[in-house]
């Protein structure tokens, strides 16, 4: 459990250093999920990362329960239509940030989020951090 005002501390850093890019990703991603019916479900699984993607110290993702034999269909078109190019900005962002000293553990956590860019359905993101 990492305690909350370290967590918010990473999460400032992480943010300014590259996170707000990386959740711009997230967003054009969802908004181009939305545009059609069918692929609705993306976008929003797109705007539910670009949040953790913004924040993502004191949260993590785990499997979700129950989830049905649908995650990997979608996971599938996902993957294809959006995925790779997610992974593609979370590597690049990583090689970015692991130039300077502070940006090393930030690169670590951006190549970490590579798995849920391109399989996303089917994984919840619940809290880490503990108020102490």
């Amino acid at each position: 459990m990492m305690p909350k005002p370290l967590a918010t501390l990473l999460n400032v850093i992480w943010l300014v250093l590259g996170g707000v890019w990386l959740a711009l990703g997230y967003v054009v991603a969802g908004v181009i999920g939305c545009v059609l019916i069918v692929t609705i479900p993306a976008g929003i699984a797109s705007f539910r990362m670009a949040r953790y993607v913004l924040w993502p110290f004191g949260r993590t993702v785990v499997p979700k329960p129950g989830a049905g034999a649908g995650t990997a269909a979608m996971n599938i078109i996902w993957m294809i239509v959006a995925g790779w190019w997610l992974a593609l900005l979370h590597i690049i962002s990583a090689l970015a940030q692991a130039v300077t000293i502070v940006g090393i553990a930030n690169a670590v956590v951006s190549l970490k989020m590579i798995p849920i860019s391109v399989m996303p359905f089917g994984k919840q993101i619940v809290s880490t951090t503990s108020n102490r």
